[in-house]
């Protein structure tokens, strides 16, 4: 072989030597790069993540802060009315939906815990409760209401009830027979999806009983509710109320969605047709049966988010004012550790 061409192979070999060694520093360094970039994401996501904690406990102060001044606006007072009720609105809170969402996340945890002593406390005997009722006309959000606010705490304390047609036994009965079978027990959070207010109000517009019937209720109702806040349950009832227009869009939205239809009901329609004499209903319903053991909030339902931010205040509230302390043991806890520390 030529010395030219050995030596040109020579020079090959060393320039591709030359090269893998080039490559290694390389590839340190773009590791190291990589490293950094991964380290800075990672540091720009937890500050991103604290930002977004600190903005969640702002949002849940700021309701907390409010939230007595959120019940006052939408309690039902002397002289209400309903038709002057801005049904967009959002009392009390000057947020976006953005806002609202991540107040209504943050305050989660603060139910939670009140909730929890409520229950700690109905286990070791006590006797007080929360009734949460839930009114309105079809479409208002009732069911989100259970999802998205009750949902927040612990369903082994809650107990829900929906009342519907009454069967052929409670017709048997008096009206309010499976009312008090259905209240809540000391340390559960009773929630009633619809109520013995159907009672006042479909069985009126729908001409189920006399006008003297359901109109004599309404003092039955005042003094059923005033015993069972006399046993220990701290009674809100919520009236949701939509829009005509609003509730045309979610019937029709119910209509329009495979995974909606089984939500509807032709009666819906019907029932729309009605809703002025459902109105008069409703006013008179607020008018008589807002008391001082068991007042009436109307909450601005067209905005579902507000609406589920206002009852999760109007909740919190509830449980706060019972002021429960977590219960003492009933046992000795020194000697108890020192029975479980033997088995180690």
């Amino acid at each position: 072989m030529a010395k030219g061409s050995k030596k040109k192979k020579k020079d090959k070999s060393k320039n591709e030597d030359k090269k893998k060694h080039d490559v290694k520093p390389a590839r340190k360094a773009a590791a190291k790069n990589a490293e950094k970039a991964a380290a800075k994401a990672a540091k720009a996501d937890r500050k991103a993540a604290e930002k977004a904690a600190a903005a969640h406990e702002a949002a849940a102060a700021g309701l907390l802060a409010r939230r007595d001044a959120v019940a006052d606006l939408l309690r039902v007072a002397p002289g209400f009315r309903l038709a002057d009720v801005d049904t967009g609105a959002t009392p009390g809170f000057d947020g976006s939906r953005r806002d609202g969402e991540a107040a209504l996340a943050a305050v989660g945890a603060e139910l939670s815990d009140l909730q929890e002593r409520l229950f700690a406390h109905g286990r070791t005997g006590g006797t007080r409760s929360v009734l949460l009722v839930l009114q309105g006309l079809d479409t208002a959000g009732k069911g989100g209401i259970v999802r998205h606010v009750v949902g927040l705490v612990d369903p082994q304390g809650v107990a829900l009830r929906s009342f519907g047609v009454p069967t052929p036994e409670e017709r048997r009965h008096h009206f309010l027979w499976r009312i008090r079978r259905a209240l809540p027990r000391g340390g559960m959070i009773g929630v009633f999806d619809r109520s013995h207010y159907e009672d006042v109000l479909v069985a009126r517009v729908d001409d189920l009983v006399a006008p003297e019937v359901w109109e004599r209720r309404f003092d039955e109702i005042n003094r059923f509710e005033a015993q069972a806040a006399a046993a220990g349950a701290t009674i809100v009832k919520v009236a949701l109320w939509v829009s005509p227009d609003e509730q045309y869009r979610r019937l029709r939205e119910r209509l329009e969605r495979p995974d909606k239809l089984w939500k509807y009901d032709p009666t819906d329609v019907d029932v729309r047709l009605r809703r002025p004499a459902y109105e008069a209903a409703y006013q008179e319903v607020l008018d008589r049966t807002s008391t001082e053991v068991a007042p009436w909030y109307v909450v601005p339902a067209d905005s579902k988010w507000y609406a589920r931010l206002a009852v999760s205040a109007l909740l919190h509230q509830a449980l706060a004012g019972l002021q429960l302390d977590w219960p003492p043991a009933d046992y000795d806890v020194d000697a108890e550790l020192a029975r479980l520390d033997a088995t180690r």
